[in-house]
């Protein structure tokens, strides 16, 4: 074992974890709002708008998400990646913990819904900050050949994120539904805690990365990293924008949307949707490092296009394969479609983003690109909702709204530059004013 590959795989077990939580704890809510929150936070709307209500609590926590990224991104940028993590981590963690102890609707009336929602804009804004600096904590720490292969393995926390959440709920489903809704549902945002706790103890323990310590040296530090983003990077910035939209949209559908839609308009139990989710978050763990690995060789653009066109393609026989009821060929959708879709996407998506920008602007260039792209996904299963229901259930239009976003995102892929096999001195002897310093810390 080298001497590099040790301190790597320590620095990557305790980004995993920490991610992992952020990611149990956000994507709970979405499970929950597609199963219980509208009967007990919104009871007095119609079935489907309190669907349509707790969706658009859900989506709440994407409008934080941006916001987040942006305070976070910055001091991450000033004062480093570690101990912004930590506090993001006891945000989140502390804001799902409170959920699960909410009163409802019939205790508290219009203030439980209220009080629900500023937890998800607390879970939003917390997760804004986490996304971006665990990705450059394993990025920054990783050696240059192997960035894929390191960030498509943090990356896996968000596959085992979904699988733990939708994998609790579907045990904790099985008990009578008078149970499962009078404290059930509870169990879940509670349990949390030991994962918050757990996570918590090994971030305090890791380094900051080399690449800003080196750049806090340099004293290349500038003092608003946003603003040098948006001046020196624009392409970039409209880029990435562009590219996420794919990713963020298909992983709403497949993974949130699709248990509503199998479970309320299809009839089905909500065990199939949950069983299909669970199966297919299974197998994304182990193929997102795998796609990392892939980048590596042939490059981030050739992987983010595949799996941008393969949800392109699949947009229309994924809701064929779940309109046969057949829960086989539900699971086998599920699967298809999360992970050469959204896996492949999102698996490669922080080296490939993080990639266009410099040291000092990185954690917020990182994480402004990938929150303010990802609003769209928080209301996809609203927006998807509503087509559904405007269209009498017809599935066309939701899976028209998926094929577009997805066009959208392969020519904005098209558009990027490859920049896997660049060495950082090529990338220093390319500057020729200081509009472009930044660029010299590229590969840092």
């Amino acid at each position: 074992m080298s001497a590099q590959s040790t301190p790597m795989k320590k620095v990557a077990s305790a980004s995993f974890v920490g991610a992992l939580l952020e990611w149990y704890d956000f994507f709970l809510y979405g499970t929950a709002a597609a199963l219980v929150l509208n009967q007990l936070f919104f009871p007095d709307l119609d079935p489907m708008i309190g669907v349509m209500a707790a969706f658009a609590s859900h989506a709440a926590g994407f409008l934080a998400r941006p916001i987040g990224g942006i305070v976070f991104g910055h001091f991450g940028d000033k004062i480093g990646r570690k101990k912004i993590l930590v506090i993001t981590m006891l945000m989140m963690g502390g804001a799902t913990f409170i959920i699960g102890l909410l009163p409802t609707y019939a205790v508290i009336g219009v203030w439980a819904p209220v009080l629900l929602v500023t937890m998800r804009l607390l879970q939003g804004f917390a997760l804004g900050g986490e996304y971006g600096g665990a990705s450059l904590l394993v990025i920054e720490h990783s050696p240059r050949k192997k960035r894929g292969f390191w960030g498509a393995f943090l990356q896996s926390a968000t596959p085992l994120g979904l699988l733990l959440a939708s994998g609790v709920f579907a045990l904790i489903s099985l008990l009578p539904e008078e149970q499962f809704m009078a404290w059930g549902w509870r169990v879940p945002f509670l349990i949390s805690v030991i994962l918050l706790v757990v996570g918590t103890f090994i971030r305090l323990k890791i380094s900051e990365t080399p690449a800003f310590k080196e750049m806090k040296e340099s004293k290349e530090e500038v003092k608003v990293p946003l603003f040098e983003v948006l001046k020196n990077y624009p392409r970039n910035v409209s880029i990435a924008l562009g590219a996420r939209l794919a990713e963020t949209v298909s992983f709403n559908i497949f993974n949130v949307f699709v248990i509503s839609y199998v479970s309320t308009h299809l009839g089905l139990p909500y065990s199939v949707a949950l069983t299909g989710t669970f199966l297919a978050s299974g197998v994304a763990i182990f193929a997102s490092p795998l796609f990392g690995a892939l980048s590596d060789r042939i490059g981030r653009k050739p992987v983010y296009l595949m799996g941008s066109i393969f949800t392109l393609v699949f947009a229309f026989p994924f809701f064929s394969m779940l309109n046969t009821e057949t829960e086989f060929i539900i699971y086998l959708a599920a699967v298809l479609a999360y992970v050469f879709g959204t896996t492949m996407m999102f698996g490669i998506q922080s080296v490939f983003f993080s990639e266009m920008f410099g040291t000092n602007v990185r954690y917020s260039g990182l994480s402004f690109v990938y929150q303010l792209g990802g609003i769209l996904g928080g209301f996809t299963p609203l927006v998807a909702t509503y087509l559904l229901t405007e269209n009498n259930g017809n599935h066309y239009f939701v899976a028209l709204f998926l094929a577009i976003v997805s066009a959208i995102s392969i020519v904005c892929t098209l558009l990027a530059k490859e920049t896997y096999k660049v060495d950082k001195s090529e990338f220093e002897k390319s500057i020729n004013d200081k509009k472009t310093i930044q660029d010299k810390q590229l590969k840092a």
